[in-house]
């Protein structure tokens, strides 16, 4: 059987390559293993760069937003019962850190420019903070948000607004507040207005965030919003041991809590951009997979010609005890070593592009549209494993028709072709 097998590959080694006086056979077969390389290296490349954007942009939507917020409906959206809230969601399983929050938007200025942004407050008491992973950041010291020296209120600005704005720490900022409206002795409703001291900026990645987003105490924030008396928030901030279980957990705590509260998860919240992402990603990946398809058909093609070429020679080896089984074989694997050369090439092709694409970051794109200003890539091994697994089939089952005409030849049509 081993003897059998060289004498098969030997020939269909013969067949794959040029002959005397039969170039153009050669240039085919480069042709259909070419074609096999680019698709697998696109596909390769194009699946990890969308599942890259996926994590990243996972990873950059959790570094600043809860897990589950829990939302009281009304009509001011404000929440007056917020440590009971906080005391239940704390005894659902999988919660590990529950806290307040306050959310509004607020008008930025400095100098002559004005700016929106989105004001949140949060805790700085360890007992209560935690909700976010940013809240985790200002607790350990690594954003600043400590009581400032002229004693006015601490502000932590997005690094994008503050380069907007070209403020840095110890510049101050009046923070003007329309949800606090006023009426002066005239009856015009006048907004909150009260200066702050920038203490510190952070970095997300996430450009709407890092040009929007702007933190300070929760108690500064309920000053600047007239909840100090009610003392009221917005919601309350749940940070899980597994952001992936985020639906179920906000399942249990709306069966706990009921009405009038009602809890909402990063996955429901975000759920449009990533059935969007993960969408673009199948549609990408099933129009490369074509090209794959269309190097199958050029294996179909060149091993047909092979055929047409080698009919005499196929009759000669027939004649000579080479049965049809053996012909089909010599075919196979002709198919199968295209396939599997081109595979294991674009393979090889495909990890070092992503690998460039992700150390060098070769490849700029505008963060203000897509959300990340370069192109991330993450591949993982099961993604890597079905592309070479498909590309290998595909390449296989492109042999079978023309294998399959080749063991058909009777020995003495086949001698006698011109």
């Amino acid at each position: 059987m081993k003897g059998s097998f060289a004498v098969d590959w030997f020939i269909a080694r013969r067949y794959l390559a040029a002959r005397r006086g039969g170039r153009l056979l050669s240039f085919i077969t480069w042709i259909a293993l070419g074609g096999v390389t680019v698709g697998v290296t696109a596909l390769i490349v194009v699946i990890g760069v969308m599942t890259g954007m996926q994590e990243d942009l996972r990873s950059k939507i959790l570094s600043s937003s809860a897990h589950v917020m829990v939302l009281e409906q009304g009509q001011d959206l404000r929440m007056a019962e917020w440590r009971a809230v906080i005391d239940t969601s704390r005894t659902v399983e999988g919660v590990r850190a529950a806290s307040p929050f306050i959310f509004s938007s607020v008008n930025l200025k400095h100098g002559e420019y004005a700016q929106p942004a989105e004001l949140y407050g949060v805790p700085t008491d360890p007992e209560l903070a935690g909700g976010t992973e940013i809240e985790e950041r200002i607790l350990s010291g690594i954003y600043d948000m400590e009581p400032t020296g002229s004693g006015l209120p601490p502000l932590l600005l997005g690094s994008g607004l503050a380069e907007r704005m070209q403020v840095f720490a110890g510049d101050t900022l009046v923070l003007i507040a329309f949800e606090n409206l006023r009426v002066d002795a005239f009856g015009i409703p006048t907004p909150a207005i009260v200066p702050f001291e920038v203490t510190g900026t952070f970095t997300t990645g996430m450009y709407d965030y890092d040009t929007k987003n702007v933190y300070t105490p929760l108690a500064e924030a309920q000053k600047l919003l007239g909840l100090v008396a009610s003392d009221r928030v917005s919601g309350v901030a749940l940070q899980l041991e597994d952001p992936d279980q985020a639906e179920g957990v906000a399942s249990e705590l709306q069966r706990r809590l009921g009405y009038p509260y009602f809890a909402q998860s990063w996955i429901s919240t975000n759920g449009a951009l990533f059935s969007a992402l993960k969408l673009e990603k199948l549609a990408m990946g099933l129009i490369l997979f074509l090209i794959v398809l269309v190097a199958a058909f050029n294996i179909v093609s060149t091993l047909v010609m092979v055929v047409a070429d080698r009919t005499r020679e196929i009759g000669i080896l027939k004649s000579m005890g080479m049965n049809d089984r053996g012909i089909l074989r010599v075919y196979v694997l002709q198919g199968a070593w295209i396939g599997l050369v081109g595979t294991v090439v674009g393979t090889g092709l495909g990890l070092l592009l992503c690998f460039l694409l992700d150390r060098y970051e070769i490849i700029k794109i505008p963060a203000d549209v897509y959300f990340v200003d370069r192109l991330p890539v993450s591949l993982h091994v099961s993604d890597v494993l079905t592309i070479v697994g498909a590309s290998v089939a595909v390449a296989f089952l492109a042999t079978i028709y023309p294998a399959l005409q080749a063991a058909r030849l009777q020995p003495v049509e086949a001698i006698r072709h011109e």
